[in-house]
């Protein structure tokens, strides 16, 4: 079996809680993956102001965590605060970006 840092950084992902926003569209989103706790907001549709989301992901805040030591890697909030802190972070990141807003709105 290979080392988890051969696999995809998605191999342990996991969402712990889901809270719909009592306010307009949006779910907070908070979660597991590869040793790293996220906290995201998530909306069903792109955003008004494309500079607000990550990407093209629907992201609108990511905050990302390392576990071990809880530090905050990476934080997006409708722009970015702190960069990604390593390749592995960024890998995350992007699994998330791609993927996070059609797993829970699919």
């Amino acid at each position: 079996m290979p080392a988890n840092d051969d696999l995809d950084p998605g191999y342990d992902f996991e969402i712990t809680k889901t809270t719909r926003r009592a306010a307009g569209a949006g779910t907070w989103v908070i979660g597991r993956i590869a040793g790293y706790r996220f906290d995201a907001l998530v909306f069903p549709e792109h955003a008004e102001c494309s500079d607000w989301e990550l990407g093209e992901s629907r992201i609108s805040k990511l905050w990302l965590q390392r576990s071990a030591d809880r530090a905050t890697v990476f934080n997006w909030d409708r722009g970015a605060d702190i960069a990604a802190a390593s390749d592995e972070v960024q890998a995350i990141v992007d699994f998330l970006a791609a993927g996070l807003a059609d797993h829970l709105y699919a």
